[in-house]
Parts: C-alpha cells; sequence; structure tokens
C-alpha cells in the first residue's frame, strides 16, 4: 500500500444553458387564454327559453325589485 495521494480528478463542469431571449413583440396582438376560455358562469349562446326569465328573476337582486 502506498501512502502517496490520490491524484486529484477534474472538476466536472455542467452543460451550459442557453440564455433567456427577451421578445419585443406586442403582447396585445396575441391570443391569450382569456379570449378563447368561456367565462365563469357563461351558458351557451341560444334563444332565451322560460328558464332563463325565471333564473334572471329570481336572482335579481332586492333593490330591482
Amino acid at each position: 500500500m502506498s501512502n502517496a495521494p490520490e491524484p486529484a480528478a477534474e472538476p466536472t463542469v455542467p452543460p451550459r444553458r442557453p440564455a433567456a431571449a427577451l421578445i419585443f413583440d406586442d403582447p396585445l396582438s396575441q391570443q391569450s387564454s382569456d379570449d378563447t376560455d368561456s367565462g365563469w358562469g357563461e351558458r351557451p349562446a341560444g334563444g332565451g327559453s322560460a328558464a332563463d326569465l325565471a333564473r334572471f328573476l329570481d336572482e335579481k337582486p332586492p333593490h330591482h325589485i
């Protein structure tokens, strides 16, 4: 057995990630998920029915009576 120190291993360098790119496009020219999602509580478009009228009258706030 030798008491000589082992040679130091070369440090490993992790692979470099590409730098984040800045995009200077107009954000309003792109479609967002809000433009395509159906809204909260929306119902499909269709002809009005008696059930819609009943719902409207049931949900009308008291100051609208």
